[in-house]
């Protein structure tokens, strides 16, 4: 398609010129009357009102998945199969533990996440310090509206962030390239 030179709008100035170019997409778009217009937004609010009711339990499956992938790490040991299992069941649960109503459990899984993936050796991180971080996704998930209303489960996640980012700053002190986003806040709110 080519534009006709009396299509182009030219502005000189003293020291520049402004040149304006007619939009092809107005003549693409279609003006609905108000009354009849669709709202995609709230068409979405609905159906992800209909799917709330399924959230739950897509949550326990995912916690489920998370404790097999530790229980296979545990039976087998630490190798490349095992660490990447339990980090996509983090990550997973980090990705859609917030819409789903449990937004501590996904920085507990973030916190969890933060170890696999910035551990120099995942071999040598305490086993403890994962057992504890699957644990706490669980009861988070488990427990969320008796411990959500008593703020415990943000004061764990919490807990779970700093003593985490204490394990990862001591075993990279000597990596300062893993520093920086060691020390980087979390992109998951806990309060």
């Amino acid at each position: 398609m080519s534009k006709k030179t009396s299509d182009i709008k030219v502005e000189t100035f003293a020291d520049h010129q402004i040149i304006t170019q007619p939009n092809p997409l107005r003549k693409m778009i279609r003006r609905v009357d108000e009354k009849d217009g669709d709202d995609p937004v709230a068409r979405a609010e609905k159906a992800l009102q209909e799917l709330s009711g399924e959230f739950d339990g897509w949550m326990v499956n995912e916690c489920d998945r998370l404790a097999a992938a530790h229980t296979a790490m545990e039976m087998k040991g630490v190798d490349p199969e095992t660490r990447e299992e339990l980090l996509r069941a983090a990550h997973d649960i980090k990705g859609s533990a917030a819409t789903f109503g449990y937004p501590t459990a996904a920085a507990a899984a973030e916190s969890l996440c933060r170890i696999i993936e910035h551990a120099p050796d995942f071999e040598k991180v305490p086993p403890e310090l994962i057992a504890h971080h699957v644990n706490a996704i669980q009861a988070i998930v488990r427990e969320n509206d008796r411990i959500d209303a008593l703020g415990v489960s943000a004061q764990l996640s919490k807990k779970l962030r700093g003593v985490a980012d204490e394990y990862l700053m001591h075993v990279n002190r000597d990596r300062p390239e893993h520093l920086e986003a060691i020390l980087a806040p979390s992109i998951i709110p806990v309060d």
